[in-house]
Order: C-alpha cells, then structure tokens, then sequence
C-alpha cells in the first residue's frame, strides 16, 4: 500500500503571496483615496479636467466626479478588508478595481496620462488578487 504525502508549501510563498495581497490592498486603498479627491475636483467644477465635446460616453463632470468619490469610497472599505485577509474583500476587491478600470476607460479623454496609469495599476490589483490561492492569503493549510 503506498501513500502519497501531500506537498506542504513553503513558509516563503506564503509569505510572498501575503505580501502581494497587502501590496494590492495598500495600491487599492491609495487609488481609492485619490479616486475621492479626482470626484471632489469633479464635483466642484475645477478646471482641472479637460473637456472634450464629440466623445461617445459623454458625461459631465459631476456626474464623472460622483461616480469616482463613490467608487473611490468603496475601494478603500474594501483594501480595509483586504488588510484583514477577508475572503469576501478578495472577490469584491476585484470587482470594484474592474470597474475602477473600466471607469478609468470612460475618462480617458478628461485626463489621459493619469486615466492610463490607473488602469495599469487596477490591473495590478486585479492580477494580485486572483493569483494567490486561498489557503496562502489566509494562512490555513490544505
């Protein structure tokens, strides 16, 4: 009779994947912050963003502004969540940094440069969250 001996992992890639999920969640939580201050400029009407008259997905700027402080709100909840090792901030973790990216899509025109870092940045997140299994992010064996 022959036993197979299930491979433990090592205390290293634990390590590193805990490391990848904080990293991801302090990215999320700075992107959240300044997603709340890029939704109060929008808000307030600054002169900051560019207006642009013949884009397809034409918003005006409060309307842009309130869905960035709104979503820039929930990503910090959820990086707090993610700081906690929470299941339940992994799976929401990517869903608002999905629709951070695709927002940050939207708003190309109003500001490129920075619309374009952020989506590498939510896709960061994004990869960092779905490629740590679930026993390395919590800390449980098997």
């Amino acid at each position: 009779m022959t036993t197979t001996a299930t491979p433990r992992r090592s205390e290293t890639s634990a390590a590193a994947a805990g490391g990848l999920v904080t990293f991801a969640a302090v990215m999320l939580f700075i992107s959240g912050l300044l997603g709340i201050f890029r939704g109060i400029m929008g808000i307030a009407e600054d002169d900051v963003f560019v207006t642009t008259p013949n884009y397809v997905f034409k918003f005006d700027l409060t309307s842009w502004g309130w869905i960035h402080l709104i979503l820039g709100a929930v990503a910090v909840l959820v990086s707090i969540g993610l700081f906690s090792a929470a299941l339940w901030a992994r799976v929401v973790g990517v869903g608002i940094a999905a629709l951070l990216l695709v927002v940050s899509f939207l708003s190309i025109p109003y500001s490129p440069v920075w619309s374009i870092t952020l989506i590498a940045l939510y896709s960061f997140v994004i990869w960092a969250l779905c490629v740590v299994q679930r026993d390395k992010f919590t800390g449980r064996a098997g």
